[in-house]
């Protein structure tokens, strides 16, 4: 039977708070690793992917012999670096004769393997090799835009799976509202063909517009890759579900006779009784009727003597 190992200390309990599931979980963090051997051109990559999630990412420079993502066992030694630093986002380099400039991203559910992307490196260019107002530079933690261009990424699986990875990967934490200011970079993603997509990133430039959203420009300010699918893995649809669940306590409350629309929005019904008109009380009486109640009066009493009996003397 496994030990169970419980916290002595107060720091130790502390971690283990901040590690346990939550309702609104904490931004992803990633852990970037390099293989048995590695390239110039690879090293350089791993590097500037760690300066673009400096605030979110853990990177380790020693080799790692015993890690093989694709392979039964090899994904030992990933999963111990995973729980470590408590890490959901993982980027992996290697280099080989037969796989050159290689890069393994992926996701972890539990600290176990989710699913894997094997791209590989081609026309790098670094952020040092582009000329451009330093003062334009994206600031660590803003948020980026995304624009993918092509029709592969709708119908071709490698490039759907690879898009799903790279929106994880590059956009940061989740939050409820934006600051315009905030967003000063984007990432294009142009798919060239079924295999390979161009991955380049831009900072944004704000101008007037004449209204109040101003115009954008773009500047390339690196890096920027060709990126050659070569393997992928698919997460099993049963451990697919059991990672898409979320908390009943976050399920939107339902709310009676309202619904949405994507043309009118949003829309509902109102109840409202059958109203008895006769039985409203009036805030005024007409004179019509003071009236005619005046003169009813008056024939009354008029009917009254007519009909009143004279009295007998015994």
């Amino acid at each position: 039977m496994l030990e169970i190992k419980t916290p002595k200390t107060r720091r130790a309990k502390r971690v283990i708070e901040k590690r346990a599931p939550k309702l609104v979980e904490n931004g992803k963090k990633t852990l970037i690793l390099h293989g048995t051997k590695t390239s110039n051109v690879l090293n350089a990559v791993l590097t500037e992917i760690y300066h673009l999630k400096k605030d979110n990412s853990v990177k380790y420079t020693r080799r790692n012999d015993n890690i093989r993502p694709f392979e039964s066992g090899g994904e030992t030694s990933l999963e111990f670096f995973s729980l470590k630093t408590d890490c959901s986002l993982f980027v992996f380099g290697s280099h080989s004769k037969k796989r050159p400039d290689n890069l393994v991203l992926g996701r972890t559910y539990d600290h176990h393997i989710y699913d894997l992307v094997e791209v590989g490196v081609e026309n790098f260019k670094s952020m040092k090799s582009f000329s451009y107002d330093k003062k334009m530079a994206p600031q660590i933690g803003s948020k980026p835009f995304f624009v993918f261009i092509g029709e592969g990424f709708e119908g071709v699986e490698e490039l759907k799976h690879l898009k799903e990875i790279l929106l994880d990967l590059f956009r940061g934490e989740v939050v409820a509202n934006l600051n315009l200011a905030g967003l000063d970079r984007v990432f294009v993603c142009t798919a060239v063909s079924s295999n390979k997509v161009f991955l380049t990133h831009c900072a944004l430039r704000l101008k007037k517009s004449g209204t109040v959203v101003p115009r954008m420009e773009l500047v390339e300010v690196g890096p920027s890759m060709d990126l050659v699918v070569r393997r992928h893995r698919l997460p099993d649809d049963n451990l697919r579900k059991e990672a898409m669940k979320s908390a009943p306590e976050l399920a939107p409350k339902k709310v009676k006779n309202v619904s949405r629309d994507a043309i009118q929005g949003k829309f509902g019904k109102i109840y409202i009784p059958d109203q008895q008109v006769g039985e409203t009380a009036l805030p005024y009486k007409a004179k019509g009727l003071k009236r005619e109640r005046r003169e009813a009066k008056m024939k009354g009493e008029a009917n009254k003597q007519v009909v009143k009996k004279p009295k007998q003397d015994s």
